[in-house]
């Protein structure tokens, strides 16, 4: 997906920013590997602070979240969890207890639309690094056995203490959330270094804070097919896409998303293809898409409506839903 140095194309995974004769020598561009898929920084450097140590920054803030939250590293803090016995009680670091607190907070406004539990379903369809190995439809058993283990309101976090209770047979995957969390630590990392003005994306999660050189908002373009693109200003805003575009599976006919309804067990059939928010966090925005993903195109548009969301949704075929719309709180095109 194309990324002009003007506009950052949201809604995927973005490539590489390619500047333009006309940017000045300040504004610059890195990016790197990270969560397998990629991260992407342009940013305004007036003191023209050395480029190693803006990446080392943001290298250190990538790393502390996988180090915490990646389900794909044994010897993370979740997977330490994910292992731990029964009545066990465990003190997370503050990064980690932040990000519950957002989950556990969303799963219970929404009727556990998005669930930290979710880690055996999610595994059942064929995702993640406990996938199912022949990639199949999940036996009946299975998948009941899976559900039973799943459940937000058996975690007995202690929010003052940091704590989180491990009941037993729990299994976290936070990665309905822990990225968008990771762009707000990595932006944290960059405004501790003295830069106030960037544009941080990571596999197409971003946050825009400050201006660009000149005074001019940072803009992207959220893809809303079938009527293309529109373009947003992120003034200290930050934008994530949910839906069902990028990690698919088939087995003998059917196919399936990666997003798994943690209250039936089973991955999302509704119209609905995407979801895209914008909020001042990206740790909301992106939990934020994955309920409304979750809770589908009538239930999720009267849900952020509710709650003061701004989203885009984007349904496919025939629907008694609109193809493309957005709610009271999404700009209007004039604020773009």
């Amino acid at each position: 997906m194309g990324i002009s140095f003007s506009t950052w194309r949201a809604g995927g995974y973005a490539n590489a920013a390619v500047p333009r004769r006309a940017d000045p020598a300040t504004l610059q561009h890195l990016g790197g590997q990270t969560m397998g898929t990629t991260w992407s920084l342009r940013f305004d450097n007036p003191r023209m602070l050395p480029l190693a140590q803006v990446q080392e920054a943001v290298d250190a803030a990538l790393a502390r979240v996988v180090a915490q939250m990646s389900h794909w590293e044994v010897d993370s803090d979740i997977g330490r969890f994910n292992r731990a016995p029964a009545g066990s009680r465990h003190v997370l670091a503050r990064e980690f207890a932040q990000v519950m607190a957002c989950a556990l907070r969303w799963a219970a406004a929404s009727g556990g639309a998005i669930d930290p539990t979710v880690g055996p379903l999610i595994a059942c369809w064929g995702f993640g690094p406990d996938a199912q190995e022949d990639g199949g439809l999940p036996a009946a058993q299975v998948l009941a056995d899976a559900r039973a283990r799943v459940g937000w309101q058996r975690l007995a976090f202690d929010a003052d203490e940091g704590s989180l209770l491990q009941p037993g047979g729990i299994a976290l995957d936070l990665s309905g959330i822990a990225k968008g969390f990771a762009v707000d630590h990595g932006v944290d990392a960059l405004r501790a270094l003295g830069l106030p003005d960037l544009l941080f994306e990571i596999g197409g999660e971003l946050r825009g804070i400050g201006r660009r050189p000149g005074g001019q908002p940072w803009q992207i373009q959220v893809d809303s097919e079938p009527t293309g693109a529109r373009r947003i200003a992120l003034a200290d805003m930050a934008v994530a896409t949910s839906g069902d575009r990028w990690h698919q599976r088939a087995h003998e006919g059917r196919s399936w998303s990666h997003t798994i309804d943690p209250r039936t067990g089973e991955p999302t059939a509704h119209s609905l293809a995407s979801v895209t928010v914008l909020h001042a966090e990206c740790m909301q925005a992106d939990a934020l898409a994955t309920v409304l993903t979750v809770l589908g195109p009538d239930e999720g548009f009267d849900f952020a409506e509710q709650h003061g969301v701004a989203a885009l949704f984007v349904s496919r075929g025939p629907t008694a839903s609109p193809a493309v719309r957005t709610t009271r709180a999404w700009p209007a095109p004039s604020q773009a």
